[in-house]
């Protein structure tokens, strides 16, 4: 019986002393593991999304650097699509020389100095020159933000003639 006793009271002596310690060691596994950060988005450099959207009415793209996402969503949420989807394109592109001059040279649109009205998303910040000559038209908005089947866009273009480049932030509402 007293070999049992010692056996029953060992079990007990590391039940009780090695509940805290597996404990604590998974608390330490946890607190090291990476999670996934869904607030870190990719910066995206990829061109055909951005000229099935507006290159017809930019012109040539010959580089750039943007960020599209459901602006209804939170970053890694797995949930059933909204019936009505607001996807913002926010970015910078370069568009092929002289680009940017013929737009902006289009007495039609009536382009203006101006400062963006509303500023990108911190992960483009570096590619935004802080000295660029950004120009803005309401009426070359208005032209390329016609209704089209892959939504209907929202948003403003700024154009920099000396280095060729399109500042844009737009919304497309997907119904």
């Amino acid at each position: 019986m007293e070999a049992q006793s010692g056996r029953t009271n060992r079990r007990r002596f590391l039940l009780i002393a090695g509940l805290p310690l597996l404990a604590a060691g998974g608390l330490v596994t946890y607190a090291a593991w990476p999670e996934p950060n869904p607030d870190k988005v990719r910066v995206r450099t990829d061109l055909d999304p951005l000229k099935s959207r507006f290159g017809t009415y930019v012109g040539e793209l010959t580089e750039a650097h943007w960020l599209g996402y459901d602006m209804d969503e939170s970053p890694g949420d797995r949930t059933i699509p909204s019936p009505d989807s607001r996807i913002r394109l926010a970015g910078v592109a370069r568009l092929a020389a002289g680009g940017a001059a013929a737009i902006t040279r289009n007495a039609e649109y009536a382009f203006t100095p101006t400062v963006p009205a509303s500023a990108l998303p911190a992960p483009l910040a570096k590619y935004v020159p802080a000295d660029a000559a950004w120009q803005h038209s309401p009426q070359f908005d208005e032209y390329a933000n016609r209704p089209q089947s892959s939504g209907r866009p929202s948003g403003a273009y700024h154009l920099d003639e000396a280095r060729d480049l399109v500042h844009f932030d737009l919304v497309y509402l997907y119904t």
